[in-house]
């Protein structure tokens, strides 16, 4: 039986925790989970704003999860201008389960879920 939602997994190495990620193509959304902790932890949406200006802005909200982490949102903003710029109107729906926040660690998930895009 062939699943009807596009999906890639993988699993890498960053910055020595081992971290699961998981990128799904939906018709109206892209869903990407990455986790250092076999949870979903901070879920956020991102979105590009439809409007006349000729620079696209983007919408990010946590949805559910830790509302002060700054770095998070950074890190859907980023995964959500890669969309765009590829040429995709749909919205993405990130979950990001981590032990580490830092700036690499980050870096390191935007990295792998460029290279490995659905889009």
């Amino acid at each position: 039986m062939e699943i009807p939602v596009q999906q890639k997994k993988l699993s890498l190495d960053i910055k020595g925790n081992k971290t699961d990620i998981v990128i799904c193509a939906y018709d109206d959304h892209f869903m990407v989970i990455a986790t250092q902790i076999g949870s979903m932890g901070t879920i956020l949406q991102a979105r590009k704003e439809e409007g006349v200006s000729i620079h696209p802005t983007f919408s990010v909200s946590v949805l559910l999860g830790k509302r002060d982490e700054p770095m998070l949102v950074a890190c859907a903003r980023q995964i959500i201008e890669h969309i765009s710029n590829a040429g995709s109107s749909r919205s993405l729906v990130l979950s990001l389960g981590l032990r580490d926040h830092s700036l690499p660690t980050l870096k390191g998930i935007v990295s792998a879920v460029t290279e490995n895009c659905l889009w």
